[in-house]
């Protein structure tokens, strides 16, 4: 047990960060333990969501991420990586602001002054993760201690009521506490931890045979259980303590600083106050930690981009800084509790794209084998992912009417939300249908759908009798050109040599044109022309004169009909094909023929 024990202490820290201290103080303070059964059924949630993304991790040794990179198109992989960046964002925002808020709390610092500290612990982190995973486990797990027993304490000083506290376990909502306990569903179970958690269970030596698989994955679900349990008790504990000192006395709770203030006078004790300070501290900190990893996953999972540690953290951390900093600067301090929950609003809206991918692959039989999700466990997962998916749904979009209702610029939050909202809902659609969809095609297309040649079949004759080459007077022309030359010595074929003048005299003269460019370039291709009239080759030479090549390419194919189009690559990025454009894919998508693509290489 010991030796799968970690990965889920690790993910439960995400489940007592700053976010939840916000929900679960309003949530006590206002309603007293009217809400405590919506952490139970948040927990419960947690737990078979973290289950199955542990058990992606360890059958097929691939994480949420990754498997999601392996199965969607890449337009499609890249808007779930910017999703899920944006609710590591506003995860990192939480922390920021909850371990500012605890520095201002024990040492009386600016507030301002703690996001900029807070900014720091990047270098902090980093220095832990150089001894291994088993000391970050160490270190993470005595911050849980540290927050356990400080609210061990809180609660022992608070002396709640057994009898109404048991009474919070019994389901029940009305019109009031709905948006509360919501908003606590939201903050509980944390999207980027199930991308986390598939990562972390293959830190351990799992095997390879379907018993050695067994095991870990029963185990896995212990060391979830038991770590999920933890969290759920911090949890519960802040809400207790919240409904048994505020709720009880009637203080309402407006920021998480009130709550530090208003403990010390009704407990009759500072060391309540400090104590509660401590466990913000430890609570921001070791969720930093956590995020820090999980963005690493989630990059090079998503993009299979590997950035350096410090960078990525330093990029994540300013992110966060940077809105925080601006709205204590401009707004007051005051305004960072309404922020604080502003980003658990955002975290909800990214949950449902972690969710129902992760849903979808530990179905398929064909990834998971005898370890795919069994009829009870799907209905399970299933009616998870429709619960959190229409509360956070609603939850998000009762905030933004809040927020627009109260904001200057309310029509441009409304607009903005709409827009945002129908992308996100596309996409939403997109990953719900794509899986099914494809199972089906393969189920039902077989022999067709991803079908290779069949053994011992005998492959289709090619051979090459027209080759086009596309030039643009660059060192891509030489190697384009050796490539169908070879190939049309082995085939016999006519080579046809293409150039588009593109200057502005030839976009408007046309073949009138004669400039000294235009010139040149008729040269250029006389000199091509002779240096191949010694081979067996026949090659013929065009000149095109437009200010779109690729249409002038298409064009020019379609009248000759090549068998094999050969065009050189420069290696641009896409910054680079905005400004010089792209024509590869144009002609590609616009011709239904072979197309060879020459990359340059300045050392050839």
């Amino acid at each position: 047990m010991f030796a799968f024990a970690g990965p889920a202490y690790l993910v439960s820290v995400g489940y007592m960060d700053p976010g939840n201290w916000a929900t679960d103080l309003e949530g006590g303070a206002t309603f007293g333990y009217e809400l405590l059964w919506v952490l139970a059924a948040s927990n419960a949630m947690a737990v078979l969501l973290q289950t199955l993304a542990a058990r992606l991790g360890i059958v097929r040794g691939r994480d949420l991420a990754q498997a999601c990179r392996e199965t969607y198109p890449r337009f499609v992989t890249f808007c779930l990586w910017a999703v899920c960046e944006v609710a590591i964002v506003a995860c990192d925002l939480a922390e920021v602001i909850g371990a500012a808020i605890g520095l201002k709390l024990l040492f009386h610092l600016p507030l301002l002054l703690g996001v900029g500290i807070t900014a720091c612990d990047t270098i902090l982190i980093l220095w832990f993760q150089r001894f291994g995973i088993r000391l970050v486990e160490a270190v993470v797990l005595a911050l849980i201690c540290v927050i356990g027993g400080c609210f061990a304490v809180e609660i022992a000083l608070a002396q709640p009521q057994v009898g109404p506290l048991l009474a919070g376990l019994i389901p029940h909502l009305n019109s009031r506490n709905l948006y509360i306990a919501v908003a606590i569903l939201g903050a509980t179970v944390m999207p980027h931890n199930l991308y986390l958690h598939s990562a972390l269970v293959q830190t351990r030596r799992i095997g390879t045979t379907e018993e050695e698989r067994r095991t870990a994955c029963r185990f896995n679900l212990l060391d979830s259980v038991v770590a999920l349990s933890g969290a759920m008790f911090v949890n519960m504990a802040i809400l207790v303590m919240a409904a048994a000192v505020f709720y009880t006395h009637h203080q309402p709770v407006k920021e998480i600083e009130d709550a530090y203030k208003l403990l010390a006078p009704i407990l009759g004790t500072s060391a309540a106050s400090i104590v509660f300070a401590i466990a913000l501290i430890c609570s921001g900190q070791s969720s930093t930690l956590t995020g820090t990893m999980a963005g690493q996953i989630v990059m090079e999972g998503f993009l299979n981009l590997r950035v350096r540690p410090w960078a990525r953290r330093l990029i994540t951390r300013m992110l966060a800084v940077t809105p925080a900093a601006l709205t204590i600067y401009l707004a007051g301090e005051q305004a960072t509790y309404q922020l604080i929950i502003l980003s658990q609003v955002i975290l909800s809206m990214q949950l449902p794209f972690a969710v129902i991918p992760l849903i979808h692959f530990t179905n398929d039989r064909q990834r998971m084998g005898v370890f795919a999700n069994r009829l009870p466990v799907r209905a399970l997962a299933w009616a998870t992912a429709a619960v959190i998916t229409g509360l956070n749904i609603w939850l998000a979009a009762q905030s933004v009417s809040n927020l627009a209702k109260d904001s200057p610029w309310g029509g441009l939050i409304r607009v903005t939300a709409v827009f945002v909202g129908g992308a996100l809902l596309i996409l939403l659609l997109w990953i719900s249908l794509q899986p099914p969809f494809y199972n089906w095609r393969r189920r039902f297309s077989r022999g067709v759908l991803g079908t290779a040649v069949a053994p011992g079949s005998s492959l289709p004759a090619l051979r090459y009798n027209r080759i086009l080459v596309p030039l643009d007077h660059s060192p891509l022309d030489r190697l384009a050109i050796a490539h169908a030359v070879a190939l049309g010595r082995s085939h016999g074929a006519h080579i046809f040599l293409l150039h588009v003048e593109e200057d502005v005299t030839s976009q408007v003269y046309g073949s009138l044109a004669s400039t000294a460019e235009v010139q040149a370039g008729s040269e250029y291709l006389d000199e091509i022309v002779n240096s191949l009239g010694d081979s067996d080759l026949h090659v013929e030479k065009a000149v095109r004169f437009s200010s779109n090549p690729t249409k002038e390419i298409v064009n020019y194919a379609r009248e000759i009909q090549p068998d094999l189009l050969v065009m050189g690559a420069h290696g641009h990025g896409r910054l680079k094909d905005l400004l010089f454009g792209n024509t590869i894919d144009p002609v590609r998508h616009a011709l239904k023929l072979p197309i060879l693509v020459v990359r340059y290489d300045a050392a050839s």
